[in-house]
């Protein structure tokens, strides 16, 4: 039997999703750690081209969270009117919509891989030990974009411990292959960065098939068939029309940093390998943070699916004040222990000096991710995807870009410009928010 997240002690409800999604995206970010550690016995080179990847890549992820936003908000709203048929055949058009943008971006990003470093300021060592590593991320971006999708489904069927469970068997294998395909170990080749990605790759595909085997069996909230998998227009509308607006809100998002970290690559490869340190520091736990978002996302789907708007804003506020606390925690680890954590995987001074700076004026800004990231994703569970958007595109690209490029190249702030104007704009972000979710207009949305 699903469990009704409609009714009953909500602290309950929001404990028993929060916890495997935290679960989830702390897998998610494990995938990044694990990569960069190893990497950076490689060469600064090698971080550095993972690290403009990544920014790429985040792209990519800004296509799979849209289609997942969609998923999600449809797939909650259909379960909280306790209409599972439905909810699953929202799912298929999830799979189906992955599917062609999927295969679009694999066949486009794979063939201008080494165009991509070079115009985001890579020098040509770096372009040169980085392009196998991103042809390869580009062509399977696949196995990326299922992982986020079909995770968006469960989570929106409230099946979030299924979510984590399989990231945590992708990690499980990308923790396994990484060195053997990094350095060569045993019968396997030495491929270096190259390596790296194709580790990551077929832990990814596992994942994908474990999720697969959970929604075609049936031993999830919803079930899925090959008879489900048919064009649904009127379907297919509602998921595009709430998905473009999470991806527009996630690709404002993620095309500022690729900006940011092209300021940043303007002061050389060491500055871009302590930026790339820092960043995966910080999502390591933004990402739980991001996990325990989502929990209040699918709690005000389901509630306005079951016409209980009181109790879908009363779980945004509860889920921000346990947001806050963690972050806060956080926050001060990261600026007390800064030099610590970037050494433990560097030991270049100059490269240590930067990603400690980093580390330290962001988590200055921990507590204003903290709301902003909550509440816009009880939007996005309200089907309401077009005030993030808008709220992304005001801070990202109306006050964090020109604020960033002033500092760095005006001011002289350096780098520090760009950690500043970073800073500032969440906090704007986070404002903003709080402001909007008061009026109440998420309520009225229907999808």
């Amino acid at each position: 039997m699903p469990r009704d997240y409609t009714s009953g002690n909500i602290w309950k409800a929001l404990i028993i999703l929060a916890v495997p999604m935290m679960g989830e995206m702390m897998m998610e970010a494990v995938f990044s750690l694990v990569d960069i550690y190893w990497l950076s016995k490689v060469s600064k080179d090698a971080v550095a081209a993972v690290g403009v990847t990544e920014s790429v890549i985040s792209l990519i992820y800004a296509l799979a969270i849209g289609i997942s936003s969609g998923a999600t908000a449809l797939v909650a709203r259909r379960i909280g009117e306790k209409n599972p048929e439905k909810a699953g055949l929202a799912a298929t058009q999830a799979i189906i919509a992955t599917l062609i943008v999927s295969i679009a971006v694999g066949v486009l990003g794979s063939y201008f891989a080494s165009d991509i470093l070079t115009l985001m300021g890579g020098e040509e060592e770096m372009v040169k030990v980085g392009t196998p590593y991103t042809r390869i991320m580009m062509a399977t971006n696949i196995v990326i974009m299922f992982l986020f999708v079909l995770n968006g489904v469960f989570r929106g069927a409230g099946n979030a411990m299924i979510a984590m469970f399989a990231l945590g068997f992708a990690n499980i294998i990308n923790l396994i292959l990484d060195p053997l395909f990094i350095f060569g170990y045993g019968p396997f080749p030495e491929m270096g960065v190259e390596g790296a990605a194709i580790a990551t790759s077929i832990g990814r595909g596992f994942g994908v098939v474990f999720q697969l085997i959970i929604l075609f069996g049936g031993y999830s909230s919803i079930k899925i068939n090959l008879n489900q998998f048919k064009w649904r227009p009127k379907i297919m509308r509602s998921l595009v029309k709430i998905s473009s607006g999470g991806t527009m809100q996630y690709l404002i998002g993620s095309a500022s940093w690729i900006i940011m970290i092209k300021f940043i690559a303007e002061f050389g490869t060491e500055a871009i390998a302590g930026y790339t340190y820092a960043v995966r520091i910080i999502i390591f736990t933004i990402l739980p943070a991001w996990g325990l978002s989502n929990a209040a996302s699918t709690l005000v789907g389901q509630n306005l699916g079951a016409n209980k708007p009181d109790r879908a804003e009363k779980s945004v506020w509860m889920t921000c004040a346990l947001n806050v606390g963690f972050l806060l925690i956080v926050s001060l680890l990261f600026y007390f222990f800064a030099t610590e954590l970037i050494s433990f995987f560097d030991k270049d001074p100059l490269i240590v000096g930067e990603g400690t700076k980093a580390l330290k004026i962001f988590s200055l800004g921990y507590v204003a991710y903290a709301f902003g990231m909550v509440i816009s994703s009880a939007f996005n569970g309200a089907g309401d995807t077009r005030t993030p958007t808008i709220m992304n595109f005001i801070c990202f690209w109306v006050i964090e870009i020109p604020l960033a490029y002033f500092l760095v190249f005006h001011l002289d702030f350096q780098t520090s410009g760009v950690y500043w104007s970073i800073v500032f704009a969440e906090l704007i972000l986070a404002l903003i928010a709080l402001y909007l979710f008061k009026k109440g207009n998420w309520k009225k949305v229907k999808v």
